[in-house]
């Protein structure tokens, strides 16, 4: 079974169709920037630009960076205010909408790096912000947004994100070190039997993970950064059966 996955960034949006039986990308995935300021008809114009670009008449799934309940979105720290309050599902033609990083956690408990673990799993996604998706004994506990802990009187993702990295002109190292600060506080909080990132850097893990020294297993994501896409398929999906 194909279904369409769309996955909403702060700096892109990518989307492609998803054998959602295998857990892989069935076609060249297509990205476009996000537009800015990313308000809703905006952000989902591109989502229709997705859509017809493959021709797509199926399910569809789309992740959204911020809390999302019964597809309405709560919170919106890395795309304009705007969104919340709206109806995504609504606004995407009746599309299945979930937070982007349990998304990105249910495709790697699913395909990747969490399979058949047992116990605390916890997906950190490291992009323009820190997504995070908690997981015990297989079980999502949704919208947990931990890249919001407060760090040094700020946002642990104002520190210690992609977007921080690259803000900061930190280099791959002095970044680890801000990484194992806050995966320090949330392996305090939650004692995780794994910890698994995801988002744009795990495609470089070898530059910084090495760098990060903590007591919990750490592990790229095995799905990288088409783990979202591959989430929002397999959600959509599983609703469409």
């Amino acid at each position: 079974m194909e279904v369409l996955g769309i996955d909403i960034g702060g700096s892109g949006i990518k989307g492609a169709p998803v054998d959602v039986t295998a857990g892989k990308l069935a076609q060249e995935r297509l990205r476009i920037p996000t537009p800015q300021p990313s308000k809703p008809e905006p952000v989902a114009e591109v989502v229709r630009q997705i859509v017809e670009h493959f021709a797509w008449s199926g399910p569809v799934g789309v992740t959204f960076p911020g809390v999302v309940r019964d597809g309405v979105v709560h919170t919106a720290a890395n795309v304009h205010r705007s969104w919340i309050g709206v109806d995504a599902s609504d606004l995407f033609g009746g599309a299945c909408v979930l937070n982007d990083a349990d998304a990105a956690g249910l495709a790697e408990m699913t395909f990747g790096e969490g399979r058949d673990r047992r116990g605390t799993v916890l997906m950190l996604t490291f992009g323009t912000g820190i997504g995070s998706a908690l997981f015990t004994d297989g079980v999502l506990v949704p919208n947990t947004e931990l890249g919001h802990l407060e760090l040094h009187g700020k946002d642990a993702e104002l520190r210690a994100s992609d977007k921080a990295r690259e803000d900061h002109e930190l280099s791959w190292d002095k970044w680890a070190g801000r990484v194992e600060e806050y995966l320090r506080h949330v392996e305090m909080l939650f004692s995780p039997s794994l910890i698994v990132v995801g988002g744009g850097v795990s495609k470089k893990a070898h530059k910084w993970l090495p760098h990060v020294h903590i007591d919990t297993p750490i592990v790229p994501a095995a799905l990288q950064n088409e783990a979202g896409i591959i989430g929002a398929a397999q959600m959509a999906g599983s609703r469409a059966d």
